[in-house]
């Protein structure tokens, strides 16, 4: 297993060119029963979140997941900067609210195109391109986040932090990410297409004292991968897949894939 840990200090133009991580940010990733969640769409680089102008209209499916029941909950999202979701939770345990977005399009320059494969370790499709000779060329590319965000509403724990969604692009934790504490270890297993995958490269992100910092980590022959808990705060794995599009406007489809929850100190 390679691991790279990096604390980012990037220029303007390698920020641009490795792309957006997508994800939904609670106001508390630990509620009361009773409580109401506050969920904000953030986009951005570094773990530096800005908004992500997502609207209702280009999601595919919005679902909050405890235990054996799942409640749609797209109709309730509110267009605009922040509190995008707010809903009541009335029930403790562990929760997984998950994210499908419709199909968006992306066009880059070939050097951003490019620097955006060798970020993700997409080294198949660099490969590709080079044997197509269009390493210069500019690339269009349709993608959907799917993004799953764990919280926790009171004190019982439960095991619905193992359910799997059936995202193309999807992250499992191994243990509850609300039984952890700092110094602790947790696995993640990444499937594509309902099947483990080896060799993938995953980045494991975290947010502590106004810092950033970002694991590069790459899958097992089971598809899992390992990582430590060595800060508080929030935390986020993404995966993204590609693969050459279907459609005729775009030369690839990717899946770009988040889990984010929130350790405490």
């Amino acid at each position: 297993m390679k691991t790279q840990i990096l604390t980012l200090f990037l220029s303007s133009f390698l920020l641009n060119a490795r792309g957006q991580e997508f994800w939904m940010h609670p106001e508390k990733f630990l509620l009361a029963a009773g409580e109401k969640l506050a969920v904000s769409f953030k986009k951005g680089e570094n773990f530096m979140d800005e908004p992500w102008m997502l609207t209702k209209a280009q999601i595919d499916n919005l679902t909050i997941h405890h235990t054996a029941k799942s409640n749609n909950v797209k109709d309730s999202v509110a267009d605009g900067e922040k509190n995008n979701l707010m809903h009541l939770i009335k029930t403790p345990g562990t929760y997984v609210l998950t994210l499908q977005s419709h199909n968006m399009l992306s066009e880059l320059p070939a050097d951003q195109f490019n620097e955006y494969l060798r970020s993700y370790g997409l080294d198949e499709i660099l490969d590709q391109r080079k044997r197509s000779n269009t390493l210069s060329s500019p690339a269009r590319e349709h993608y959907s986040v799917q993004s799953k965000l764990m919280f926790q509403v009171g004190d019982h724990r439960d095991d619905t932090y193992k359910k799997e969604i059936g995202f193309q692009a999807e992250i499992i934790p191994d243990r509850n990410p609300y039984t952890l504490k700092v110094g602790d270890q947790i696995r993640f297993k990444i499937l594509f297409d309902g099947k483990p995958v080896f060799g993938v490269r995953v980045k494991v992100w975290n947010r502590f004292d106004n810092r950033t910092t970002i694991q590069n980590i790459y899958t097992e022959k089971d598809g899992t991968f390992e990582s430590r808990i060595s800060n508080p705060g929030p935390w986020m794995v993404t995966v993204v897949r590609m693969m050459p599009s279907k459609e005729t406007r775009s030369n690839w489809q990717s899946y770009r894939s988040s889990l984010i929850f929130g350790i405490e100190k």
